[in-house]
Order: C-alpha cells, then sequence, then structure tokens
C-alpha cells in the first residue's frame, strides 16, 4: 500500500459570513497525480492557500506525511501541546508558516505566474536552491560557503537541462513565451526539493498544443523527480489524461471523488458544471 502523503480533515476557511471551503476532506498518496476540480469560486485555490500555509484555516487538520502541519479546533478540548485561549473556550492552533511548508517538502506555483520579473531564468532557479542551503550571514560574508554555492549553481543548470530550459537560462524570465514561464516556475518550485508539488492551474492561458506539451511534462517531472502531485485545473482533457484520482468542490463542498471515468459520468458532477435544465 503506497504511503499517505497529505490528509486533509474537516478543514473549513470562512471569510466573515463567507465560507468558502467547508468541511472538506482529502488524501494524497505518494506517487499520485491526484486533481482538485470544479467551477470558478468553487473553493479549490483557497484550499491549496490553507494546504500551503497562507491561511491559517477556521477548522480541520493537514497532515504530511502523517503529522499534523496545520490544525486548528477552535471549542476543542485542551490537549498536550496546544496553547491559546479565547474568550474563556480553548482555540487550539498549529500553523506551519509557508516557508515552513516549503522546507516540510511542499511546493507550490500559483495561478498568476509568480517569477522574480528582472532577473534570468537561472537566477529564478537559483535564488529557490539557496532554500536548502547551510549558509548564513558570516559564511556568506566571508566566502565560507564557496563549495555549496558551485554545487547549488552545478544543481541549478543540471535542473534546467532536465525540465528544457538550459538553452534560456541567460533570458531575462519574463522575455520567455507563455508556456516556457509556466515551466519555469514549475523548475523554481522544483529546485526546492518538494515530495509533494502543487500546481495551481498550470495551464491558464495555454493554447491546446502548449496544454499537451504541459501533461507530457508534469508527467515526465512526476518520473523523474519521484513526485506526488495535487493539482487544480479547468482544462478536462489535461485532467483527464494525467489524474489517478479527482476530487471535485462546488460552493465550497465536495460533491464527488474518484477515477476520471468516475467523474466524467458522474451527474452531480455534470450539473455542477453544465446546471440543470428547468422543467417547462
Amino acid at each position: 500500500m503506497s504511503r499517505n502523503i497529505l490528509r486533509v480533515d474537516d478543514v473549513t476557511m470562512q471569510f466573515g459570513g463567507v465560507v468558502a471551503v467547508n468541511n472538506l476532506s482529502l488524501e494524497v498518496n505518494e506517487g499520485e497525480i491526484v486533481a482538485l476540480i470544479g467551477p470558478n469560486g468553487a473553493g479549490k485555490t483557497t484550499a491549496f492557500n490553507v494546504i500551503s500555509g497562507v491561511y491559517a484555516p477556521t477548522n480541520g487538520r493537514v497532515s504530511f506525511l502523517d503529522k499534523p502541519m496545520i490544525e486548528n479546533h477552535p471549542q476543542g478540548k485542551m490537549k498536550k501541546g496546544y496553547l491559546g485561549e479565547n474568550g474563556g473556550k480553548y482555540t487550539h492552533v498549529i500553523t506551519k508558516t509557508p516557508d515552513q511548508i516549503t522546507h516540510l517538502g511542499i511546493a507550490r506555483t500559483f495561478q498568476n505566474i509568480r517569477l522574480f520579473k528582472s532577473l534570468t531564468v537561472f537566477d529564478n532557479v537559483l535564488i529557490a536552491r539557496h532554500m536548502r542551503s547551510h549558509a548564513n550571514v558570516f559564511s556568506a560574508a566571508f566566502r565560507l560557503n564557496a563549495a555549496e554555492e558551485k554545487a547549488n549553481r552545478e544543481k541549478t543548470l543540471q535542473l534546467l537541462e532536465m525540465v528544457g530550459l538550459a538553452d534560456v537560462k541567460d533570458e531575462i524570465s519574463t522575455s520567455l513565451p507563455y508556456g516556457k514561464q509556466r515551466r519555469l516556475e514549475i523548475a523554481r518550485a522544483l529546485a526546492t526539493e518538494p515530495t509533494l508539488l502543487l500546481l495551481d492551474e498550470p495551464a491558464a492561458g495555454m493554447n491546446p498544443q502548449e496544454t499537451l506539451e504541459l501533461s507530457e511534462f508534469i508527467q515526465k517531472i512526476k518520473n523523474d523527480f519521484h513526485l506526488t502531485v495535487l493539482v487544480i485545473e479547468h482544462h478536462m482533457d489535461l485532467i483527464m489524461e494525467i489524474s489517478d484520482r479527482i476530487y471535485v468542490l462546488d460552493f465550497g463542498r465536495l460533491i464527488a471523488t474518484g477515477t476520471p471515468d468516475e467523474i466524467q459520468s458522474n451527474p452531480h458532477v455534470i450539473s455542477a458544471y453544465l446546471g440543470v435544465q428547468d422543467d417547462e
């Protein structure tokens, strides 16, 4: 049986009176490509933001490699290791920050590409490599980390070769075609040496040919880097091609889960995407 990589239990994310994610539970096992899909406004990116530490959930738990990473039970009973008190009721929160979550082995991309716009392709990836460095201010000031820096530069070039960007390594990142910018953002995430890769709408804005190439690219990096992948995407052709399992959200609630074949024929999913025709 495959090892469990990510587990989300009863996560709710509320903004004022708006419940963006409502009691969501899902799991991702080692070596899988799992998709989280749903209509616009279904809560997919909010769920990603909880998993990656951008938001602390209103309620629920996120575990990585069987260890609690993010947890909030506002009205639960006091447990060992939990701190905090709010209005006479204990508030239990364990929340890793985004950088701590990246150190644990979770990397993500964003729906809107977020590259260092004035830096080269090489430097965009090299910066991410530094997250795994052991240098400090003292060693950097006195150039005591020269060997480590050399190794990081070599690993950066090797990574760019593996993802097909070595030939543009000296180009400014934003001068690349859109599809290659997407690939660069994924390469930067890979540079942090993740166990789990979160992809937030990687095919957004791509034409059919670029989407096809992206599908092949995701499958390649999953195998080459021994990754587990959780992906949000609206391009159903891509999702049905690459996914092992699919979770479907609608208005923040999980309405279906299953294989691509099961999801394509699920009436609740069809209704969420296409609506239900009113009786005349």
